[in-house]
């Protein structure tokens, strides 16, 4: 114990997975069917999936980049093409644009909710235009700690330019926009269900869309091939295929997509758990003029999958840094999400960005930080946290 602190017994994770014996009983079942690749969970687990959201189809994989991959590759997007998103992502977001050998154009982020900021992107795009360089073919909007973004200005933009829309949604199940489910705005979106995300399977994703388009990327997904396992090793299946694209190894299988269909039952229960939590810090935090708690826009239900607070260091004698790093000491867990992306090496060295080409990213970064939001977390754990956090405030004012 550190003198003079109070702190946990035990430290507090960030967002660890919240697992029961309904997954248990779900994998189980699908261990004594012995169907353990892609077949009827996985199955299952789309139509679900897409009923809850509302999505016209649904393709489950092994990763949300999976799906960012294959709808990339399903729109048509590759060499000569340009996809517009955000510096302030994770780095899978960027690396797919650059995987199908088109060229990822930034677009700083807003100020409150730090989601792509729409009235900067049509700047871009006539900027592009101007001076004939990569020809733009899509946006690829992140909806960042589970807040949509502005989803009408988006789309209006791209219907004016002719412009596909493949919406990262990583962290935004079950956010909506306008009375919508994100999944069913878009072209595309882009799920993931790694094992902090509201709904986990461990690893996997999902991509919904239309049926033509993920039919596309279903062929994307499994070698290119024509069928899939379940196509020729069930009953009813053929043993012939032939390869008609070059395409990857993505798909998901039934072990993961049974621990989904156990989850998507609960997600609304974990939403409400999310939504209760975050409401609580507000409240607290709202009272320091140190801290500034998340935007949360009127029209959206925010998905609450991450709680990024940022801090006013000009009231502060420590750094984010320094304050993560009192956390610690307190026993409760934080994070950064994200270290922009022109920041990092490859794209700072291939692109030659500086920090203050995307200022407000670049500002808001050094400010941002995760606290613990899961549904297993107890009201003394919700407790925890807000007093380690005004405890840091208090000692660390100007």
């Amino acid at each position: 114990m550190t003198w003079g602190v109070e702190m946990r017994d035990t430290f507090l994770a960030l967002s660890p997975p919240f697992l029961g014996e309904e997954e248990i009983n779900e994998v189980t079942d699908t261990l004594r069917v012995g169907w353990i690749t892609t077949g009827p969970k996985v199955r299952r687990f789309e139509d679900e999936l897409a009923h809850f959201v509302g999505a016209p189809s649904a393709l489950a994989l092994n990763s949300c980049t999976a799906a960012l991959h294959v709808g990339l590759a399903a729109l048509g997007i590759g060499h000569g093409d340009a996809v517009i998103t955000t510096p302030m992502t994770f780095c899978s977001t960027v690396h797919v644009i650059e995987q199908v050998g088109a060229r990822p154009i930034l677009v700083d982020v807003e100020p409150d909710t730090l989601n792509i900021d729409p009235n900067k992107i049509e700047n871009v795009i006539k900027s592009q235009i101007r001076h004939s360089e990569s020809r733009i073919r899509a946006l690829l909007p992140v909806h960042l700690y589970g807040h949509p973004c502005d989803m009408d200005s988006i789309a209006d933009i791209a219907k004016r330019y002719g412009l596909r829309v493949i919406e990262d949604a990583a962290h935004a199940l079950p956010a909506k926009y306008r009375g919508r489910f994100v999944g069913t705005i878009g072209d595309l979106t882009a799920f993931s269900f790694y094992s902090t995300k509201n709904l986990t399977t461990g690893e996997g994703g999902m991509l919904t869309g239309s049926p033509e388009l993920l039919e596309e990327a279903r062929i994307w997904s499994l070698h290119g091939m024509s069928g899939d396992a379940w196509k020729r090793y069930s009953a009813e299946g053929s043993w012939y295929y032939e390869v008609i694209r070059p395409g990857f190894k993505y798909n998901m299988s039934d072990i993961p997509a049974a621990i989904g269909i156990a989850q998507l039952r609960k997600l609304m229960q974990f939403w409400g758990r999310r939504r209760e939590i975050a409401e609580r810090y507000n409240k607290a935090f709202s009272e320091y003029e140190e801290l500034q708690i998340p935007a949360n826009r009127a029209g959206v239900e925010h998905a609450w999958h991450l709680y990024v607070v940022r801090l006013n260091l000009s009231l502060l004698t420590i750094s984010r840094n320094q304050f993560i790093e009192e956390l610690r000491i307190r026993n409760i867990g934080a994070s950064v999400h994200f270290i922009p992306i022109h920041l990092h090496p490859y794209y700072r060295d291939k692109y030659n960005y500086k920090p203050n080409d995307f200022p407000v990213a670049f500002d808001q970064y050094q400010r941002i930080f995760s606290l613990p939001l899961h549904p297993a977390m107890s009201d003394p754990d919700v407790e925890d946290v807000i007093e380690a956090v005004t405890e840091v405030i208090r000692t660390h004012r100007r």
